[in-house]
C-alpha cells in the first residue's frame, strides 16, 4: 500500500514488479470501484441513522471503532484517487500511515465485537457465538489480503486487486444496514458479507473483456471471503466455538448464557 497502490500495471509478472505504466482505464476502474464500495458503506450507516435505528449514544469503544474503520475507508478512497491522479509521493506517504492504521483496526475490531457480546449488544438477527467468530475471521481475512497487497506493492497487477479484495471482506456492515437482515436468519451474516462478492466478480468480467482473462487475484479474494465465512459457521457450532464464547463473556451479564440463542429484538 505504501508504494504505488493502484498506480500502474505489470507487464513483467515473473519479475514481480511493473515495467510499464498502467493504462489510464485501469487506474480509473480501480478508483471507481473503490469509490462505489465506499458509497455503499456510508449509505448503509446513513440509512440506519435516518430511520432512527441507530444513534450516537453508543459506548466510547463503538465510536473509536467507527472512527478507525471509516478512516480506513477514507484512506482507501484517497489512495485510489491519488494514484489515478499521478500523485505518487503523497500516495506513498499516505500508504505508510495506512499500515499503522491497520494495526488500530486489528485492535478495535475484535474489541468492539467482544464488547457487544459481553453487554448484550449483538444484533438480534445474529447468534452471539457465531457473531464473535465471523466478525473476527472476516477481519483477519481482510488484513491478510492487505498484507499480501503490501508485499506485492511493486506488482501493479496484483496489488490493486488484492486491496479491493480486502475491502470486499469489510463491506458486510454496509450491506447489512441496507438488506432486510431479520428475514435472512440463520444466514444473515453470510448473506450481508457474501453479497459483496459482486465486486470481485465484476472485476473478473472486466478483466476478461479488457485483458482476455480474469486475473487470479480476484479468485484469491473470493476464496478468502468464502473460507472465512465457512470456517466461522463451522466453528460456531463446535465445542471450540462454545469455549471461545464462554471465555469472551466470562464475568459479564452474558456469562453462562447460550451463545447460539438469538438475542431478543428491540421494542
Amino acid at each position: 500500500m505504501s508504494d504505488g497502490i493502484l498506480s500502474a500495471d505489470t507487464r513483467g509478472a515473473k519479475a514481480g514488479r511493473a515495467t510499464s505504466p498502467a493504462p489510464a482505464r485501469d487506474r480509473a476502474f480501480f478508483r471507481t470501484t473503490i469509490t462505489a464500495m465506499a458509497v455503499v458503506i456510508v449509505a448503509g450507516f446513513v440509512l440506519q441513522l435516518a430511520m432512527g435505528r441507530s444513534s450516537f449514544g453508543a459506548p466510547l469503544v463503538v465510536h473509536l471503532h467507527a472512527v478507525v474503520f471509516m478512516g480506513w475507508v477514507a484512506i482507501l478512497v484517497a489512495q485510489a484517487w491519488l494514484a489515478a491522479g499521478g500523485a505518487v509521493k503523497l500516495h506513498r506517504t499516505l500508504g505508510a500511515v495506512a499500515v499503522i492504521w491497520l494495526l488500530a483496526m486489528l485492535v478495535l475490531g475484535p474489541l468492539v465485537t467482544v464488547e457487544a457480546a459481553r453487554t448484550g449488544r449483538v444484533p438480534f438477527f445474529f447468534q452471539p457465538q457465531h457473531f464473535i467468530l465471523a466478525n473476527t475471521l472476516t477481519l483477519l481475512g481482510a488484513v491478510g489480503l492487505v498484507v499480501a497487497a503490501v508485499a506485492l506493492r511493486k506488482n501493479r497487477d496484483w496489488h490493486p486487486r488484492l486491496q479491493i479484495g480486502a475491502f470486499t471482506l469489510l463491506m458486510g456492515p454496509g450491506f447489512g444496514r441496507i438488506l432486510p437482515m431479520p428475514f435472512l436468519k440463520p444466514y444473515a451474516f453470510e448473506i450481508a458479507t457474501g453479497v459483496a462478492v459482486i465486486v470481485p466478480l465484476i472485476g473478473m468480467v472486466r478483466d476478461w473483456r479488457v485483458r482476455g482473462r480474469p486475473h487470479p487475484a480476484w479468485l484469491w479474494a473470493i476464496a478468502v471471503l468464502a473460507g472465512t465465512l465457512i470456517l466461522a459457521r463451522v466453528l460456531a457450532f463446535t465445542p471450540t466455538g462454545a469455549a471461545i464464547f464462554a471465555a469472551v463473556t466470562a464475568g459479564s451479564p452474558a456469562a453462562h448464557t447460550d451463545g447460539l440463542i438469538y438475542p431478543k429484538p428491540p421494542f
